[in-house]
């Protein structure tokens, strides 16, 4: 395999570690609210049920996704899943007020099961974001030597999958360095959304870019020139998101 390639392929994943991160903070910190009335035994429980349930939901859906990510109308639903999602958390961050959110979800208290249910539910969201987010910057890498797995290059599929295992594992296990991120920049969180968004982005020229759509010439969505402007503008994202993002200094009371 080229060198070329294996440096892309490890670019992308690095984005996905990045993005999946921030994900996961903001994933875990609704997670907390969700189980925080259980017992701390059985808040243990219902987070470990719920996480396994989305381990074996992300594996068996990746592989339906890889036989379907080449029809346009899949990509096209993906793109417009990934741009609403952005847009709808960044609207409720600015436009909605927090209070409302949290006295909520404070209010609707359910037993150790329904606990379970529900965070199962929100895995599964989760998990969706997570591999809407990794095809739509997988797709456009170039082919690998490895075998098919499904309908998918084998290369583009084992990105997919890391960004899925990435995302849980830091649900799990890294999420506390992030959640304290988002507590001292909280502008990050509204960042990672817009990152999201435009990754929406790049799925839908991707989507245009379909040979049975042609809205967009056919190689304009693996072009380096488009490759370079998506790059160029996630940095520009990120990077002003980190410093206009005020740090919030700890009170000392």
């Amino acid at each position: 395999m080229e060198l070329s390639i294996i440096l892309e392929y490890a670019w992308v994943l690095l984005l996905l570690i990045a993005i999946e991160g921030l994900l996961a903070a903001d994933n875990a910190l609704v997670l907390a609210i969700m189980v925080k009335h259980l017992p701390e035994e059985q808040r243990k429980r219902a987070l470990f049920y719920g996480l396994a349930g989305a381990f074996v939901f992300r594996f068996g859906s990746l592989f339906v996704i890889s036989f379907l990510v080449n029809v346009w109308q899949v990509q096209a639903i993906g793109a417009l899943y990934l741009l609403f999602i952005a847009f709808n958390h960044i609207f409720r961050k600015l436009v909605v007020k927090k209070a409302k959110d949290k006295d909520k979800a404070e209010k609707k208290k359910s037993g150790f099961w329904g606990t379970v249910f529900k965070v199962e539910l929100a895995d599964i969201a989760f998990a969706v974001d997570s591999i809407l987010a990794a095809v739509a910057l997988a797709v456009t890498l170039p082919n690998t030597n490895l075998p098919n797995i499904g309908g998918l290059d084998g290369g583009k599929f084992l990105v997919i999958f890391a960004g899925g295992l990435i995302g849980l594992i830091i649900m799990r296990f890294a999420a506390n360095f992030f959640v304290k991120l988002l507590h001292t920049r909280p502008g990050l969180e509204i960042t990672a959304f817009l990152i999201v968004g435009w990754v929406g982005v790049k799925l839908a020229v991707y989507t245009l870019s379909h040979p049975d759509l042609s809205i967009l010439p056919e190689g304009f969505a693996k072009s380096p020139e488009w490759k370079i402007t998506f790059y160029v503008v996630l940095l520009l994202i990120a990077a002003g998101g980190w410093f206009l993002s005020k740090e919030k200094k700890t009170e000392d009371s």
